[in-house]
């Protein structure tokens, strides 16, 4: 059954066509992926689909009693509603409020919200999205549309959701730079190029085939089309009489190859950077340790940063990931032990927000600031223009200012600018964050060969499995562990010593316990009963611990190492929380069961 069809659709900005006549149709169990290079369109796609923008040409066509939810980029909320309240709006009809209000704390739960009854207004950025990514899954919908989710999730979160995206029913229509996602959850992938799109069936990895099928199908007609005209402008070189119908009909057939227009996508990124020479010292940290209040987050780490290292960094949100580049960058003092940084060491530092960017400032004033002149790797001097357009940055938007660039081409300059600084080590904090998929495919290219230290913070696990060879993961407690090889390796490794490590809550070998009884009845041991009677105030508890941080954090929004050590102490709340919660869970479930098997005849 078709949901949805976009006949016709055209869209501009000023002289931008992001759209052009483009036609689209949506079907149940589509799981539709768009991907395309920052600044072609996607969002706008996806905002013309959802209903939140018009198009300039073209309608969307609506089947009877299709419900869309949109998940933004950026959501915006009534900041005075409290985070239940918020995600509970679709479902104020339902009249089974306790199912609906338990389904919709699991899912917090599993996005990592734990304080339900928290302002909006309080949250981080990344929080207010997961509320947001929490209200779209669980509001009835034919059609999902999600722009960007998987952005402020980390690994294990986004695994959840690919499962919980995968049972769900109804249609999918997503942005996404996430290949793993993409490859484990779509069935259809559209791309969208200077403003037509094109339509591949399939995951990321078909769509890839596809892909390059169809640019060689087009190098090939073109190269054919040439050589025609080559032959016919010979012809008429040759002063034709143009008197014969036959003549007549070659001229004009010359003159319709002519006009055709034919875009081949010659427009690639090129990330040719020189960097500077790196010594034999690079960085090294001896015995740190940092706490932010009570909350300690590293713990006596010993780690000799190596010349051509290739190291991420995995753990759960607001375990301390970003602080430890911060001291490897020397912006944050360990509480005790050594930092040694090598004196030829030149630290790119490309962080989370783009926290060093002027939005007042042009394209290439920004670029500029930074460099007039650049070295490329292969020794050539290129200036600041030139250097952009590299950058798929054309000389049209080169007095743009910032503040008029989408999130992802923001990102793409602010990378461009840290690499003009010719660094030797790179410190990435969540670098796959708004970038596109072509842009991150040859960032990870150039840093095949790229002549120093990479140290990346990711929740990107493709990312994470062509650029690491050394994965280090927060276990939290301040516990740093080192495994070598990429993600996937880390995984595999991982999940091993899960499944070998004995259980130490078992007292009795499974092949000797004896068979429970059959008509044994269903009930609470005495620890779970004590625990069931208790658990409602002990999440109280915690949920008004968090609160109370809230207000702490915004009383100490100017003090920045006050509010470090808030956030730290937030995020074990919240930790304590989750697993609180989940036990919550466990116990109300088993209390189901033993009610129901008490009404049983």
């Amino acid at each position: 059954m078709n949901l949805l069809s976009a006949e016709s659709i055209s869209k501009s900005y000023i002289d931008r066509i992001l759209l052009n006549n483009v036609s689209l149709g949506i079907n149940e169990g589509d799981k539709i992926g768009v991907i395309g290079i920052n600044g072609t369109g996607k969002t706008t796609f996806l905002k013309i689909i959802a209903g939140v923008e018009v198009p300039d040409s073209g309608r969307i066509v609506k089947a009877n009693a299709v419900n869309i939810e949109y998940l933004p980029q950026n959501p915006e909320f009534d900041y005075d509603s409290n985070v239940l309240e918020q995600v509970l709006k679709g479902n104020s009809d339902s009249h089974d409020t306790w199912t609906i209000e338990s389904e919709a704390k699991t899912v917090l739960t599993k996005l990592g919200i734990y304080d339900f009854n928290a302002k909006l207004g309080i949250l981080s950025g990344g929080q207010k999205k997961r509320v947001a990514l929490a209200e779209a899954l669980l509001n009835p919908s034919q059609l999902l549309v999600l722009d960007e989710p998987t952005n402020h999730l980390d690994n294990e979160t986004i695994e959840w959701l690919e499962q919980y995206i995968n049972r769900r029913k109804g249609a999918l229509l997503m942005v996404t730079h996430d290949r793993y996602f993409l490859d484990r959850v779509v069935n259809k992938i559209i791309e969208i190029d200077r403003g037509n799109i094109y339509t591949y069936e399939g995951n990321y990895g078909s769509f890839i085939e596809q892909k390059l099928e169809r640019e060689a199908i087009e190098a090939a007609n073109e190269k054919k089309r040439q050589s025609i005209l080559r032959k016919e402008l010979q012809w008429i070189r040759r002063g034709a009489k143009a008197r014969t119908t036959k003549q007549k009909a070659r001229i004009q057939r010359f003159e319709e190859l002519s006009g055709q227009n034919v875009e081949l996508n010659n427009d690639k990124l090129d990330i040719s950077v020189a960097g500077s020479r790196l010594g034999r010292k690079v960085i090294e940290l001896q015995n740190i340790s940092k706490s932010f209040g009570d909350n300690l987050i590293i713990k006596n780490f010993t780690y000799t940063l190596l010349r051509e290292d290739r190291i991420g960094i995995i753990g759960s949100n607001g375990m301390g990931k970003t602080t430890l580049l911060n001291i490897l960058n020397g912006t944050i003092l360990p509480d005790n032990g050594n930092v040694e940084i090598g004196e030829t060491v030149r630290i790119g530092i490309f962080s989370q927000e783009n926290v060093e960017m002027d939005y007042t400032l042009r394209v290439i004033e920004y670029i500029r600031e930074g460099a007039e002149i650049i070295t490329t790797a292969d020794r050539e001097k290129i200036n600041a223009s030139q250097m952009l357009e590299r950058f798929l940055f054309p000389p049209s938007m080169h007095y743009t200012p910032i503040s008029k660039l989408s999130g992802g081409e923001k990102r793409r300059l602010y990378l461009l600018r840290i690499l003009t600084q010719a660094p030797n080590a790179l410190l990435l904090d969540e670098p796959t964050n708004d970038l596109d998929i072509e842009t991150l495919t040859i960032l990870e290219d150039y840093l095949d060969s790229f002549k120093g230290a990479v140290i990346a913070v990711s929740h990107d696990r493709y990312f994470l499995d062509r650029m690491a060879e050394k994965i280090f993961v927060f276990e939290g407690d301040g516990q740093i562990i080192q495994y070598t090889g990429n993600y996937s390796d880390y995984r595999l490794d991982d999940k091993d010593n899960k499944e070998n490590k004995p259980d130490r809550d078992k007292t009795i070998n499974e092949k000797s316990r004896p068979e429970r009884a059959k008509d044994k009845p269903l009930k609470f041991t005495f620890k779970e009963q004590r625990e069931y009677e208790v658990i409602d105030d002990e999440l109280k508890s915690l949920e008004e611990k968090i609160q109370e941080i809230d207000l702490l954090i915004e009383q100490a929004s100017s003090d920045y190492t006050e509010l470090q050590k808030l956030l730290e102490q937030k995020a074990g709340a919240e930790k304590e929380l989750e697993e609180k919660m989940e036990r919550w869970i466990y116990l109300n479930e088993l209390a189901d069961k033993i009610a129901g098997a008490k009404d049983k005849p």
